[in-house]
């Protein structure tokens, strides 16, 4: 089956709902030629349709890649799936596992490897020319999965399978597996009559198009706007490192001046924390905030109202009350009432929080001489965070990331993953890679020495790049007929390179999402399944972010900066009475962050629950942050014309919540090590990787969380962790209780919530 279109982590927006491409399709069409027959194997003539050659059980051929090769490759690849498909269909022996469930997981396999390479194109070495190819693709790839879901005699075959797999000596894995596809078959369609499954795939190529617009458009403004600093003056208050990766943005982009301030976080947050310029912090404020919401070729606002309308009629199709209801039937939440609820236990506590937050500020600036009448402004909160931060904790986070070498994280990483899940890294250069800037190693088991995959580093901002933090794989571990394939994945980041020859330093935040990205990849390396399907991170939404949430907690230990949060100039360990102000400070502006994560969340959740209307987007966020008391410090974490999240493709929409609900997990889980003795502890990190990261989803991840927990979750160790008091007022929704389902009120919502991972 082709696997990389049910890759849970990034969202790749044009490769949205094809999870199924193994499936079957009957027809006509379904033949390839003697020609396409020809395209696809090792004689192919087009790189991207030979399977993978090289060490390694084969690598992506990045080496060979021409953007021009991405359409005939799908579109062969595509045909060529088809073929299989039909096959099974009309298969005339009686459906069982081995000649159906199995078979579809055996084909698609050139179709997953064009659309590996394909997808990486789309969200690290994205231009105008693959643009193109995108924006005719992105339909046809929606109709090519339609094309499978709805085939009646595919499906009749899956029904059949599952109806008898309780009689018909199915291991608990192929019964699993069974289930899992007989869901997703329903839930795309698979039992709607003829017109009804004509419309649905009217709505999933127009979405396909929509989604591939609005990720165009975040990344045109992205890549075309830019805060240009003209002289020395502009860049008062900036630290060295930042000052450095400004003049170098400059010269990459042929900017006559100081200084660039890039279109994106991890340019324009530091710039926000450390820039004493008031005015020029507005305007990069302004810059980013309002990415896909300017009023011109690139604004959004239009596509949101549409995708809003046919994934509310899409809904109804198949017989749910909304988008959200939809969503959250394949997850652990179950309903959006048990998502709102639990987002609701720690909104009062955040804003709350916010306004302390907002007051220390404020006495800090009129300290400092503002005037009587000074006001907090969203361009101001992190500059005046960071000063209170230094004052209360005399922490500077300046200091604290000398510390934050790169490459000396990225070792901390590997160690950690050593010591926990018994791996070593050893890099490997005899493999291509598609960006010079990308690294790769080869991750081992240290007892018996066998390869257990690859891991690909993609680390630094360019053009084309979309932003934030993600993780791929290439290629899902997999024990099928005997075989023992290994799996690929790839960590991808922003950090803004320096001068050349110098360590790159990262904040502290930006280890955080470092460590937290790594344990997305350490999900996907200790896969120990047999059906591809299964595999790694191919868990549900609101579960896929535990692992990633939990491994955030191994950075602060003493084991780690230790030995690797070295100074860059002296290669001294950080001092210990630093590590001493930094846990001491570790709740301190969980306000903000908690807020503008609920913010986004909630919004995302009733813009799902909101049906058919027609919404004007900029005037339902405002009027719903109104709602809820949203202060007026701050924003959403993101904004909705830029929300890739939740628009780029289905991804998170109506999921967003997904990160509170799994550091609630993560929280909890990471309390069983502490509670054991410490973060290393055997027995405890044995439990986490057997019946967390090593399962993919063979079995319910609730069950696998008892197995490890040995109870159901609670949330008081996430309240505990981000310094939030406990509410006596009514019993919290947590994973393991989701409440009944209650009559939604999308235009009301009470508060409480917490935050989950930065991307």
């Amino acid at each position: 089956m082709s696997q990389f279109f049910s890759v849970s982590l990034p969202m790749l927006p044009l490769l949205a709902g094809l999870g199924l491409a193994g499936a079957t399709f009957s027809g006509a069409q379904a033949q390839p030629s003697t020609a396409t027959k020809m395209m696809v194997g090792q004689n192919s003539p087009m790189p991207l349709l030979q399977p993978w050659s090289g060490p390694h059980g084969g690598v992506p051929p990045f080496d060979k890649v021409k953007v021009a090769d991405f359409k005939p490759a799908l579109e062969v690849a595509m045909v060529d799936n088809l073929a299989e498909i039909a096959r099974i269909a009309n298969n005339p022996a009686a459906p069982t596992f081995e000649n159906t469930i199995a078979a579809m997981e055996r084909s698609g396999s050139a179709l997953d490897r064009v659309g590996t390479v394909y997808g990486i194109w789309g969200t690290s070495l994205n231009d105008a020319k693959f643009a193109a190819v995108q924006a005719e693709m992105a339909p046809k790839l929606a109709a090519f999965s339609d094309q499978i879901t709805q085939n009646a005699a595919l499906f009749k075959r899956i029904e059949a399978v599952y109806n008898g797999m309780t009689t018909s000596n199915l291991t608990p894995e192929q019964q699993r597996l069974t289930e899992v596809r007989y869901k997703a078959f329903v839930r795309a369609g698979a039992k709607l009559d003829a017109p009804a499954k004509a419309r649905l795939s009217e709505i999933n190529q127009q979405l396909a198009g929509l989604f591939n617009n609005f990720s165009q458009n975040v990344l045109a403004d992205e890549a075309n706007e830019m805060l240009v600093l003209k002289t020395e003056q502009d860049m008062s208050g900036l630290p060295a490192s930042l000052r450095d990766g400004a003049k170098a943005a400059a010269d990459s982009r042929k900017v006559a001046a100081a200084g660039v301030i890039t279109n994106t976080r991890s340019s324009v947050d530091p710039f926000l924390t450390y820039s004493d310029q008031r005015a020029l912090r507005e305007k990069a404020w302004r810059m980013f905030t309002n990415r896909g919401d300017n009023g011109g070729a690139h604004d959004n606002n239009a596509i949101i109202t549409q995708i809003l309308q046919l994934r509310a009629e899409r809904a109804k199709l198949l017989g749910y009350e909304t988008h959200a209801h939809l969503r959250l039937d394949n997850t652990m939440a179950k309903t959006p009432e048990a998502a709102m609820q639990l987002m609701e236990q720690v909104w009062t506590p955040a804003v709350a929080r916010v306004k302390e937050e907002v007051a220390d500020m404020l006495a800090l600036a009129k300290k400092e001489g503002a005037p009587a009448d000074f006001k907090i402004e969203p361009w101001d909160y992190a500059y005046y965070a960071e000063k209170v931060r230094k004052e209360r904790y005399d922490l500077d986070q300046n200091e604290v990331k000398q510390y934050l070498q790169l490459d000396k994280m990225r070792e901390g990483m590997f160690w950690m993953a050593g010591e926990l899940f018994n791996f070593s890294f050893q890099p490997v250069t005899d493999v291509p890679v598609f960006h010079p800037d990308v690294r790769v190693w080869q991750v081992n088991d240290k007892t018996t020495g066998q390869q257990v995959g690859l891991w690909y580093f993609d680390p630094y901002a360019r053009p084309g790049k979309k932003s934030g933090a993600w993780m791929n794989a290439y290629r899902n571990q997999e024990r099928m007929d005997g075989r023992e394939v290994t799996t690929i994945v790839s960590n991808n980041s922003n950090f803004v390179k320096g001068k050349p020859g110098e360590p790159v330093l990262i904040s502290w935040s930006d280890a955080t999402t470092l460590f937290h990205e790594f344990g997305h990849a350490l999900h996907g390396l200790s896969s120990n399944v047999t059906y591809p399907t299964l595999s790694g991170t191919s868990v549900v939404r609101d579960y896929v972010e535990f692992p990633s949430q939990v491994l955030e907690n191994w950075l602060p230990t003493p084991e780690v900066l230790n030995r690797f949060a070295l100074h860059y100039q002296t290669g001294k360990p950080i001092p210990q009475a630093l590590v001493d102000r930094i846990n001491k400070a570790s709740t301190f502006n969980e306000g903000f962050a908690t807020t503008e994560f609920l913010a986004s969340a909630l919004i995302d959740m009733k813009l799902h629950l909101a049906g058919d209307q027609k919404i004007d987007p900029d005037k339902f966020e405002r009027e719903t942050l109104a709602q809820l008391g949203m202060p007026s410090e701050l924003v959403m974490r993101h904004r909705t014309p830029q929300f890739n999240h939740i628009f780029s493709s289905d991804g998170y929409s109506a999921g967003y919540y997904s990160y509170l609900w799994s550091v609630v997990l993560a929280a909890d889980a990471f309390s069983a090590f502490t509670e054991a003795g410490g973060a290393y502890d055997k027995a405890v990190g044995e439990r986490l990787r057997q019946n967390v990261f090593r399962v993919g989803n063979t079995i319910d991840p609730a069950a696998g969380y008892r197995a490890f927990r040995g109870r159901d979750p609670k949330i008081d160790a996430l309240m505990k962790q981000r310094g939030f008091p406990m509410t006596t007022a009514a019993p919290a929704a947590t994973p393991a209780t989701p409440v009944a389902p209650a009559a939604a009120q999308p235009e009301k919502v009470k508060v409480k919530i917490k935050n989950g991972k930065r991307k």
